[in-house]
């Protein structure tokens, strides 16, 4: 379990004024909602942010808001950001509160292991989805899925229900969908290398 304690500070208005003169401050606006609380305006320093998440757990880093208001002590996951399409800055953040004894839904990493069988014989290895759903406790969210791929061959497919879930964990899904497959090269690819070769001769 990753964590770290993010200090925030809570602020009473909101608007695209307020928000302007948050930034010129260095900092963003946030809100902090979850079961049990009013949602609060707060402002956070997208550098203390950024350094607070740089953690082996990334986005699944577990935050203890610290600061003087009704989100003080609460640990929080970070659910949502909202960057300038631009300058690529942080502009926002959505906070969600957790409860540490219940078991909550997370996007976790996909991390292949190994290469696979058909890579060794020229096929590609394909990640269709890069995260999957986890359902888990807080404290039991895990850094990535590993799927071991070195028995796949070209053709091959991994469907959601071949995946072991992590410990404590499961893997909420309702259609039984492709994470991962090893695909050949198309006729195209060997046709242009073929005359790539042929090319290659003529020249010598």
């Amino acid at each position: 379990m990753a964590n770290a304690e993010l200090q925030v500070t809570a602020r009473d208005q909101a608007g695209k004024g307020i928000s302007r003169s948050l930034r010129r401050q260095g900092l963003i606006p946030a809100v902090v909602y979850g079961k049990g609380m009013d949602s609060c305006s707060i402002a956070v320093d997208p550098k203390a942010l950024k350094a607070a998440m740089a953690t082996d757990a990334g986005l699944n880093t577990l935050l203890t808001l610290k600061g003087e208001g009704a989100f003080s002590g609460k640990v929080v996951l970070l659910k949502e950001t909202q960057v300038d399409s631009i300058r690529r800055n942080l502009t926002h953040a959505d906070f969600q509160t957790v409860d540490l004894k219940q078991k909550t839904h997370v996007m976790v990493p996909v991390h292949p292991m190994g290469k696979s069988a058909g890579e060794k014989l020229g096929g590609t290895l394909q990640i269709i989805r890069h995260e999957l759903e986890v359902l888990c406790l807080p404290t039991q969210i895990p850094k990535a899925i590993e799927i071991d791929v070195t028995a796949l061959n070209i053709g091959d497919v991994l469907h959601i229900e071949d995946i072991a879930a992590p410990a404590g964990a499961s893997l909420p899904h309702d259609v039984n969908f492709t994470v991962i497959t090893v695909i050949g090269r198309t006729a195209e690819e060997v046709s242009e290398e073929a005359e790539e070769a042929e090319e290659a001769e003529g020249e010598e």
